[in-house]
């Protein structure tokens, strides 16, 4: 399998789209998916996403953003990692990952955030594996904006 990482460009916003469906429902919660492939295109300037390619389909995704912490300053937050049940066990997850190390260390972030699923223990040990340190004391506070 030939795999290639790369900046998404807005070409790749309806496969990225396809996956984000995809992933809301291994999360189990399609009904929170509320983005549309028009919103991202509207929303290009700020949308960073890398993917994965294997044999000329994207199979992967890690959405990101850069973010400020006071503790520690400049780092990149990693919004979703995902890649597709029949693509997985090839190391696109740690190369989508490793991919996105890279950015930040060109860019001088001293972290890279994320969130993972306490239910998700595949993530939970792939993450450890690369030495991530897990919290779990912190909880997630979204507000919606109307």
């Amino acid at each position: 399998m030939n795999i290639t990482i790369r900046k998404a460009g807005k070409q790749d916003f309806p496969a990225v789209f396809a996956l984000f469906r995809e992933f809301a429902v291994f999360q189990k919660t399609p009904d929170k998916l509320h983005i549309t492939p028009g919103q991202l295109i509207e929303d290009e300037q700020y949308f960073q996403c890398l993917v994965a390619e294997a044999d000329d389909r994207i199979v992967g995704f890690a959405s990101f953003f850069f973010a400020y912490y006071s503790w520690t300053g400049r780092a990149i937050y990693l919004d979703d990692l995902y890649v597709r049940e029949s693509s997985r066990k090839y190391g696109i997850g740690k190369r989508l990952l490793h991919a996105l190390i890279e950015i930040a260390k060109e860019n001088d972030c001293k972290t890279v955030r994320w969130l993972v699923s306490r239910w998700n223990a595949n993530a939970v040990e792939f993450y450890k594996s690369i030495g991530a340190e897990i919290d779990d004391t912190e909880m997630t506070c979204v507000l919606p904006i109307q």
